[in-house]
């Protein structure tokens, strides 16, 4: 039954093949011709179009195997220098190949729902029926993720392949077995470095449970060198150093590593990606725009008010009033962010639930903190978030507050009027299944208090209640009261800083609630 969901969400990515292509479709057309057409030591060098290869080499050869197909599509979409080439074979085999490479989310969510299965969570009577019980909501939940649509199958990304390794992953820790866990996460470094943001949760949990077997919680440091094994942690860092070796030595031996590392890591790009993502940046943005603009007008300062900074264009950029941040200074934020969760982590051993939290508020506190996050980012929060909101009701409650806005947040990717009632149907179908189905796997015996949505607060309805009346403005009212000339960057703002808002609500609270959590596992009491 499982695969039967799976080939029809497939069919009806098919629907999807004639909509929007965003530039990252020709991204990826040039990577193909690329790796392709030239050798591999000049993969990191060749710059003919301003889409140069800018991701880890396990992802190159990714391309260069799927190149091997699209050849027998239409070759002339290899060639290197033929810029912005579309053929409707060319549309038709990217496509595909983004919902065929979907086949690993689908294993990755498989092997997830397999652990809330067999691990006993949430074992209840009342789950007689198979679609109602916590593994099946879990796959839906996965499989139908509004985000990945919009992202992957008309945006046009590979981000589903890329989660469904880091769900294995995931999984496989889960499931006890670290060093495949260890595996799948450095092939997963290895194909899109992003994931380094959560790293840190690997790290610590995997030296903490792997490698200081049997070591009490509140061990000291002499007690924690008496349960060190040498042969777990060279199993453990051989496993993973060989994957780097794989992907990155023969470029070492070619005297290229300098050339690719400059392309993954360039920090030019300034503060802000093009369309703010909805993270602390975002509104720190707006109050300098708002600062700027009212210092200006009741002559209170002599500052800028151009459109440098709300554009919409990726670029460096200076702060009018509010100090200019600098790349340090991000990454020193999202160090702080979370080493509380570290902290938490490494004191509560042998509960794999608690890497998962742990994870998500890496991913958290990368994406409040980390220096030009783009908006698509924001899935690295909810996918793992999904795991976790099948068994707890406060996990419950955060993921349908993240999951509603952080899609909400991604709707400005697709701007023409053909996916409108696309990506609303998409949001409106993924967040009305949460709803329903979390609110009856968490219901309780006293009812929910009047004008509120299922499971959530006063504040929190009102709050994503709060998205329609943005909707119209962005849709109707804004080119309505003919602002789109004037203020074209209006509704962008607007969508990222209140989006924002709800993202670092978000964080906060999950951080409260993980932090205030005990050491061992945890099951909730099915009402």
């Amino acid at each position: 039954m499982f695969w039967s969901v799976v080939l029809l969400i497939s069919c009806v990515k098919l629907l999807l093949i004639p909509a929007y292509r965003s530039t990252d479709f020709e991204v990826h057309r040039n990577w193909l011709a690329i790796t392709h057409s030239l050798p591999v030591k000049k993969w990191y060098t060749e710059s003919t179009s301003e889409w140069t290869l800018d991701y880890p080499p396990l992802f190159a050869w990714f391309e260069y195997f799927l190149s091997q197909i699209a050849q027998f599509f239409d070759p002339k979409m290899l060639i290197v220098t033929n810029l912005n080439y579309a053929s409707p074979e060319t549309i038709l085999f990217q496509r595909l190949s983004v919902i065929l490479a979907d086949l690993m989310f689908a294993y990755g969510t498989r092997e997830c729902c397999k652990y809330v299965t067999n691990s006993g969570l949430r074992k209840s009577s009342r789950w007689n029926f198979r679609w109602s019980s916590p593994s099946a909501m879990l796959q839906l939940l996965l499989l139908g993720n509004a985000g990945l649509f919009i992202v992957d199958h008309i945006h046009f990304q590979y981000n589903g392949f890329l989660y469904g390794i880091q769900l294995l992953s995931i999984a496989k820790i889960l499931q006890g077995s670290y060093v495949a866990g260890a595996f799948w996460f450095a092939v997963l470094l290895n194909l899109k470095h992003i994931y380094a943001y959560v790293a840190p949760a690997y790290l610590v949990y995997l030296l903490r449970n792997y490698c200081f077997p049997n070591a009490p919680a509140n061990a000291s440091l002499k007690e924690l060198h008496a349960h060190f094994s040498m042969k777990r942690f060279t199993e453990l860092g051989c496993t993973v150093l060989g994957v780097f070796i794989v992907s990155f030595g023969p470029f070492l031996l070619m005297n290229e590593i300098g050339n690719v590392l400059g392309r993954l890591f360039p920090f030019k790009r300034g503060l802000s990606h093009a369309y703010w993502a909805p993270n602390f940046w975002a509104l720190y943005n707006t109050a300098d725009k708002f600062a700027a603009v009212a210092g200006q007008r009741y002559k209170l300062l002599n500052v800028s008010t151009n459109a440098a900074m709300t554009g919409g264009l990726v670029q460096e950029f200076e702060h009018s009033v509010l100090p200019s941040i600098t790349p340090r200074m991000t990454f020193m934020l999202s160090l702080l962010s979370i080493t509380p969760a570290l902290v938490k982590l490494w004191l509560s051993p042998g509960n794999p639930l608690h890497f998962v939290r742990c994870l998500v508020l890496c991913a958290f506190g990368s994406f409040m903190f980390g220096w030009h996050v783009h908006e698509k980012a924001v899935l690295m929060l909810i996918i793992p978030l999904t795991v976790l909101a099948v068994v707890w009701r406060r996990e419950a409650q955060i993921y349908l507050v993240l999951s509603t806005v952080g899609h909400y947040s991604l709707f400005p990717l697709l701007f023409t009027a053909f996916e409108l009632p696309i990506k609303v149907l998409l949001l409106l179908i993924n967040a009305l299944y949460a709803f329903l189905n979390l609110s009856h796997l968490f219901a309780l015996d006293k009812p929910a208090a009047s004008w509120t949505l299922p499971l959530l607060n006063r504040t929190e309805s009102l709050y994503l209640v709060g998205l329609l009346p943005l909707f119209l403005f962005e849709q109707v009212f804004h080119p309505a009261l003919g602002l789109s000339d004037k203020f074209p960057f209006l509704p962008l703002m607007i969508t990222s800083a209140y989006c924002a808002i709800g993202v670092l609500y978000c964080f906060v609270q999950y951080y409260w609630h993980f932090i205030g959590m005990s050491g061992s596992n945890h099951k909730r009491k099915t009402h």
